[in-house]
């Protein structure tokens, strides 16, 4: 007798967890489910009706979709679950107004906040409501007992509220201010294909790609309009562009930023043409067209006639070796000491070692001219590692490869990737180079970067594009001496896509 009291005294022991674990389970799930069902909520936010609505993921976000043009990615949350908010209409004339009219504009930043905050409630309520709802059902369905369905109810609650925690505790509000744009222009050319294509499609692809810079920052200024850092009328708008490469099509996507980000300036950090040749200089006379500014410093495929083509412009600054104030900053740029006029090869005779002592001794004689320029502009990074410590911001390009990062003395280094495309070597790889190039925002009191805008368009024959905002997080923090002279051998970048041409 005893034995049979034990024997059953021991399986209720088992049984007791495995239900519990069950009612654990079939809470979580249903709720879950159902959470995933009924999150969704419709709003009008300025001229868009959007829906909100909440998808499984393995990495969180938000994902904005705005078709056809593109998506917004938002590094917002980590977590299950990803917010997604579609455009599912725009209304013509309301955003026919708030492109034209700025006072439309300032009345979507004052209303966009409770427009999303409410939109955004709504989704969570249906969200919470539904999944208890369904975990109610199926603990009732599953177990046949009332007591067992609360139990249902109350693990996905708990689930619930464990989700939420996640997405609270790692919410990142900056990610707001640093979206990442990606889109497809609709009914754009094919790919190109052979030489032949690429000469009888080229008027076509130019206008399409310029058209597609316009409708994608039209949107970018629209999201911008978001609570989060916003240049204002005094921020100095800077186009930063390089190797360039002979490909004319740049000067129709140059002309668009210029005009929808109303830059101020546009800086040419070298490799304007392929040879430096005569028959290359009028490629320099579009640069007049643009209305604004043109620094640029000679590249290692440029030549001195390449300098004298550009400085016949009006609005050109050729820099080297020399310190100019333009548009409210004070720029240092130096010409890229390589070039060979009839040059039939991409190697070059000085290394990265030798370019870096080089850029040590033009820094120098820069401290000694007690020169204190607000950005550097060099053409190979190598170089421009050695005014480390010398100025905020050093621009260069040279790699093909966008990329940035903070040297040890508090200086900025930026690498622009190649906003030709590489020019004609840019088709030498499986995926065309893309067109690369960045707006700077720059502090007009400070003259310090406070952030950037990258753009990205598909190199030759694609269509796709991307803008990306980052913010400078400590734009005024204190700038080191001159380093010692200590050469390392080469700049290691970090490229912005990898399919980017080799350097030249």
């Amino acid at each position: 007798m005893k034995t049979e009291v034990t024997r059953i005294t021991a399986l209720r022991r088992v049984r007791l967890p495995a239900k519990i674990s069950a009612v654990i389970a079939v809470g979580l799930l249903a709720g879950w489910l159902g959470m995933l069902y009924g999150g969704h909520a419709k709003t009008d936010i300025g001229p868009a009706d959007v829906t909100f609505s909440l998808r499984p993921s393995l990495s969180g976000g938000t994902v904005i979709e705005i078709p056809p043009l593109g998506t917004l990615h938002l590094d917002s949350h980590a977590g299950p679950v990803r917010i997604d908010a579609q455009v599912t209409q725009i209304h013509p004339e309301p955003a026919r107004k708030l492109i034209e009219d700025p006072s439309a504009v300032s009345h979507l930043t004052s209303t966009v906040g409770a427009d999303i905050r409410h939109g955004f409630i709504v989704m969570i309520a249906r969200a919470v409501l539904v999944g208890l709802a369904c975990a109610a059902v199926a603990g009732f369905l599953v177990f046949r007992s009332w007591k067992r369905c609360l139990w249902s109810v109350v693990a996905a609650f708990n689930g619930m509220l464990l989700v939420g925690a996640v997405g609270a505790l790692t919410f990142n509000p900056q990610s707001v201010a640093e979206p990442r744009f990606t889109g497809i222009l609709v009914g754009a050319p094919q790919v190109v294909g052979d030489a032949k294509s690429i000469v009888s499609r080229f008027g076509a692809y130019r206008a399409q790609l310029a058209q597609l810079i316009g409708n994608v920052s039209r949107l970018y200024d629209v999201t911008s309009t978001l609570p989060t850092y916003e240049p204002d009328p005094t921020t100095i708008r800077v186009l930063h562009v390089s190797d360039i490469h002979l490909n004319p099509v740049a000067w129709s996507v140059i002309q668009q930023v210029t005009k929808q980000f109303s830059v101020q300036m546009v800086i040419d950090t070298g490799d304007l043409t392929d040879h430096g040749s005569s028959a290359e200089e009028k490629f320099a006379n579009d640069i007049s067209k643009l209305k604004v500014p043109y620094v640029f410093i000679r590249g290692n495929h440029d030549s001195a006639d390449t300098e004298k083509s550009v400085r016949r412009q009006k609005n050109a600054v050729v820099l080297d070796n020399q310190v100019k104030d333009v548009g409210g900053l004070r720029i240092f740029g130096i010409g890229d000491p390589r070039f060979t006029p009839d040059k039939t090869t991409r190697g070059d005779d000085v290394d990265a070692r030798e370019m870096l002592a080089i850029g040590h001794g033009a820094a120098a004689q820069m401290v000694a001219s007690r020169d204190a320029p607000d950005v550097v502009l060099v053409h190979d990074p190598a170089e421009g590692q050695a005014f480390d410590g010398t100025a905020p911001l050093v621009l260069s390009g040279h790699m093909h490869q966008r990329s940035t990062r903070l040297l040890a003395s508090g200086t900025r280094l930026f690498i622009q990737g190649s906003t030709g495309g590489a020019g004609m070597r840019g088709l030498e790889h499986e995926e065309p180079t893309p067109f690369e190039m960045s707006v700077l925002y720059f502090n007009r009191t400070s003259h310090r970067l406070q952030g950037w805008d990258d753009i990205r368009l598909g190199g030759l024959g694609l269509t796709s594009a991307q803008i990306e905002r980052t913010l400078e997080h400590d734009p005024d923090r204190p700038i080191g001496p001159l380093p010692p002279v200590t050469p390392t051998p080469s700049v290691t970048a970090t490229p912005s896509s990898s399919n980017a041409g080799r350097p030249g």
